[in-house]
């Protein structure tokens, strides 16, 4: 840490915060203008009585069609498959997968398939990061090329998941960096994700486009804990953890099938994420936008009306966003994150009614253990939990810590549903 290389990397790490910064911007902000366009503008321009629970169908067959078209013919396979959740193996992209890995991830998370960004951003960041260090200095060290990548992988997602801090504990748990090694690549990360922070807030105060930060603001204070909400602190760990691992073996068990016609058989998958959506509206009388996408932006406005809301239609949403979120698993490209955020939140929500329940500790205590079933990074998973909730985290610590130790047990107790990585797994995903 004190020689010239370092305090130069240092440097180098601040200002490719700022255009990795403009890049994710922009590559967020892209999402969601063709996701308003495509299920908000464009119907309203075309039916006068509201958008028919149909719409969404030839979408998502025609993002499947457009994800296996890139996957199958452009450098990359489109980056890594969510279904194996997070890994740091192969390193960053190289510069000829990056286009790849950018038009899979559009065509995922614009027209409709239930996955994240974060994945994608991650990839991207580190990948221009490290295609930069390569462009300034081709014999550029090893070490000197990961703590470059990392930086860029910071950048990338800090604000999006509203916290650097938050983003660091994500890069630093994937890639399992400890020791004297973490602060070497942790400096120039957080110094790059700030200045990547304030490019963020002014690019929002510029263009007025959006923070495209997760944050739930209407969420009622949360109580201390108590004895109840503890011991239901490991119902909820159990119940996520059996939902996940469903989530996992449908998403790998699609796999060989999806190898056997890339193309044909994405377009199927997003087929029947379409028809789960339009049968949720249809039984509903709910938007299909709940099933669809990420979920960032609809898990606020859920959790804000939560008491519109019955038990079972709850349990309804959280079935078909399961059901989509697996299917999207087996052969999309994007990140298990939000998803996984948003299904553990409306269960949580169901299951607040309960003796001894109240809203707040149980919507944190869904979301951090379906994180850790589906991440399998018990402390990203609950410190995200706990910053969501802002001034309220800290009151509801303890029970999310429970659900997410249970949950990340018992997911590690039930029979594997992610294999070590093969070769083959690395070259073809």
């Amino acid at each position: 840490m004190r020689s010239k290389p370092y305090f130069v990397a240092l440097i180098l790490a601040a200002i490719l915060g700022i255009p990795i910064s403009f890049f994710a911007y922009g590559f967020l902000a892209a999402v969601s203008k063709i996701q308003q366009f495509v299920f908000d503008d464009l119907p309203d321009d075309v039916f006068s009585g509201g958008t028919p629970a149909w719409w969404p169908v030839p979408w998502l067959v025609l993002c499947g069609l457009l994800t296996g078209l890139t996957i199958r013919y452009l450098p990359g396979n489109g980056g890594h498959s969510p279904a194996f959740g997070f890994h740091s193996d192969g390193g960053p992209p190289v510069d000829k997968e990056l286009p790849g890995i950018i038009l899979a991830a559009l065509a995922t998370l614009s027209l409709g398939a239930v996955l994240g960004p974060e994945a994608p951003l991650i990839a991207i960041g580190g990948g221009l990061a490290a295609l930069t260090v390569h462009l300034v200095k081709k014999d550029a060290p090893p070490m000197a090329v990961v703590i470059m990548a990392s930086a860029g992988s910071f950048t990338a997602i800090s604000t999006l998941l509203g916290s650097p801090i938050l983003a660091a504990f994500l890069i630093m748990e994937v890639a399992g960096i400890g020791g004297a090694a973490l602060s070497l690549v942790a400096v120039p990360g957080l110094l790059a994700s700030g200045i990547g922070a304030l490019v963020f807030l002014g690019l929002d105060s510029w263009t007025g486009l959006g923070t495209f930060s997760l944050s739930l603001t209407s969420i009622p204070a949360a109580p201390d804990p108590t004895l109840a909400t503890m011991s239901w602190a490991v119902v909820v760990g159990a119940i996520a953890a059996v939902l996940g691992w469903l989530i996992h073996s449908m998403g790998l068990s699609l796999r060989p099938i999806v190898h056997m016609n890339r193309i044909l058989v994405t377009a199927v998958l997003g087929l029947l994420i379409g028809l789960t959506a339009m049968a949720y509206q249809l039984i509903s009388g709910n938007s299909f936008t709940q099933v669809l996408f990420s979920g960032q932006d609809a898990l606020p406005l859920v959790v804000a009306h939560a008491a519109d809301y019955s038990v079972w239609v709850l349990i309804l949403l959280a079935g078909c966003k399961t059901l989509a979120y697996g299917l999207s698993l087996g052969a999309f490209r994007g990140g298990p994150v939000f998803p996984a955020m948003f299904v553990g939140a409306v269960l949580g929500i169901a299951m607040s009614g309960l003796p001894g329940m109240s809203l707040a500790p149980a919507i944190a205590m869904g979301i951090g253990a379906m994180c850790a079933v589906m991440l399998r990074l018990p402390l990203t998973s609950a410190l995200l939990a706990v910053v969501l909730l802002g001034a309220d985290g800290v009151a509801v610590t303890p029970q999310v810590v429970v659900a997410v130790a249970v949950a990340f047990v018992l997911i590690n107790v039930l029979p594997a549903t992610v294999p070590a990585l093969t070769r083959k797994d690395r070259i073809d995903q």
